[in-house]
């Protein structure tokens, strides 16, 4: 590890001493749920971690808030798909309605595809979500990560190799179910 790595290191651990009860309780406020609010805190700070050779933080709290803030809407953008795709589900006339068992077989690669996508930085996982989920364009992306088109098209290049990998795993994973029942 190098020197300015270590110093980095110090410098989010100070600040995670110094800020994350206060973070805590201001995303509290904004989640109602203590262990939610718990979660996007620590988040926030694993990215600060994962930042290249951030300098002196002037505002730590403005940072901090700006990264909450944008794992909070993921989060919210997130639950708005499942309840989205779950009231389509619901909307379905019954004679086509999937099985309990499809139904238990979607929530699980839902949660194993989200937890794929959770492996993925910040960026790039924010990035997929903004243009999958949000439909947003590359400058679009760009301008709301503070990010260039190129890295927004990289990101989406990376994520999506995740996804089809993830896409293989499960058809793989589903026929081997079917074999063995």
């Amino acid at each position: 590890m190098s020197g300015a790595d270590l110093s980095h290191r110090n410098h989010v651990n100070t600040l995670f001493r110094d800020h994350y009860p206060w973070l805590c309780t201001r995303l509290r406020r904004q989640s109602n749920d203590a262990a939610t609010a718990e979660d996007i805190a620590a988040e926030t700070f694993a990215q600060l971690l994962e930042a290249p050779g951030r300098t002196a933080i002037r505002e730590p709290r403005a940072l901090l808030t700006t990264i909450a803030q944008r794992l909070l809407y993921e989060r919210w953008r997130r639950g708005d798909l499942e309840r989205r795709h779950l009231h389509q589900l619901q909307q379905r006339d019954l004679d086509h309605a999937p099985s309990p068992e499809e139904l238990a077989d979607l929530s699980q690669s839902l949660k194993h595809l989200d937890r794929t996508l959770q492996r993925l930085p910040g960026k790039v996982r924010s990035t997929f979500l903004l243009a999958r989920i949000d439909g947003l364009t590359y400058p679009q992306i760009a301008a709301e990560l503070g990010i260039s088109q190129r890295s927004v098209s990289l990101y989406m290049t990376r994520s999506q190799a995740l996804c089809n990998r993830h896409s293989a795993n499960q058809t793989l994973i589903s026929s081997q179910n079917k074999r063995s029942a």
